[in-house]
C-alpha cells in the first residue's frame, strides 16, 4: 500500500493525483472525510467495488454512498426536488448523507430497492480535490473492521489495511462519528442515522 501524509487545509496536488491515478487504474483507496476515514473507488469501477465490498465484509446488497465535490454536478447523479436543492444548500459541505432518487447515471450496484442512492459531499478539501480530480464520484463508506468497528488513526488502519488496499491519504486523527443520513427522497426531510452533524435542523 502506499502511503501519504497530506496537509488538511492545502493538500498537496501530487498525492492527491496518485490516488486519482491507483482508482483510474481499478484501485481501492482510504481517505479522509469530515467526520472518518472512508475506503472508496471510482463508482463505475465495477471489480473496484466488488474489492470495496469484500473489505467491508458486507453483502453486495449493502448501499454505499458517494461522494460529489460540489453541488454543482449532483444532478448528473439524482434527482433533486427544489425543496431537496434548499436543504442541501444549507448543509453542505457537512457532515451529511443525502438520500436522493437515483438517475440513470449512477450504476444500479448503488440504487437501493426504492432506487434511491446516498451521496455526501463532506468538509474536507482531501475528499472533495479527489473526487474534483477525478472527474467521477467516488465511493464512500466508512473504515471499519469486518465486525463493523470504526478505526479512526492513520497508523492502525495502514496496519490493519496495509495488503487490502492500495493507497492511503492520511490527514492525521479522525474521532467523529460517521455522518448523519437524512432521507430527502419523499416530501419532508427523515432522519434514517443520527451522527455527526446537527439533524435538529430536520425536524
Amino acid at each position: 500500500m502506499e502511503y501519504y501524509e497530506l496537509h488538511p487545509v492545502t493538500p498537496q496536488l501530487r498525492y492527491i493525483n496518485k490516488a486519482v491515478e491507483v482508482m483510474k487504474n481499478g484501485g481501492v483507496i482510504i481517505y479522509p472525510t469530515d467526520t472518518v476515514y472512508g475506503l472508496g473507488c471510482d463508482i463505475f469501477n465495477k471489480e473496484a467495488l466488488e474489492r470495496v465490498y469484500y473489505i467491508k465484509n458486507e453483502a453486495n446488497t449493502k448501499l454505499f454512498s458517494f461522494l460529489c465535490p460540489d453541488l454543482r454536478d449532483i444532478a448528473k447523479y439524482a434527482k433533486v426536488s427544489d425543496y431537496a436543492y434548499k436543504v442541501m444548500k444549507k448543509c453542505l459541505p457537512g457532515p451529511y448523507t443525502f438520500v436522493l432518487p437515483a438517475a440513470k447515471e449512477v450504476p444500479k450496484k448503488l440504487w437501493t430497492k426504492r432506487k434511491t442512492v446516498g451521496i455526501r459531499i463532506p468538509e474536507n478539501n482531501i475528499a472533495r480535490m479527489l473526487a474534483q480530480e477525478l472527474g467521477n464520484p467516488i465511493v464512500s463508506t466508512s473504515v471499519t473492521s469486518r465486525k463493523g468497528d470504526l478505526y479512526f488513526y492513520p497508523d492502525e488502519i495502514r496496519a490493519v489495511f496495509q495488503t487490502q488496499v492500495d493507497l492511503m491519504l492520511s490527514g492525521g486523527d479522525l474521532t467523529g462519528k460517521p455522518s448523519s443520513i437524512v432521507d430527502l427522497s419523499g416530501d419532508s426531510p427523515e432522519v434514517i442515522r443520527e451522527g455527526s452533524g446537527d439533524i435538529t435542523i430536520f425536524n
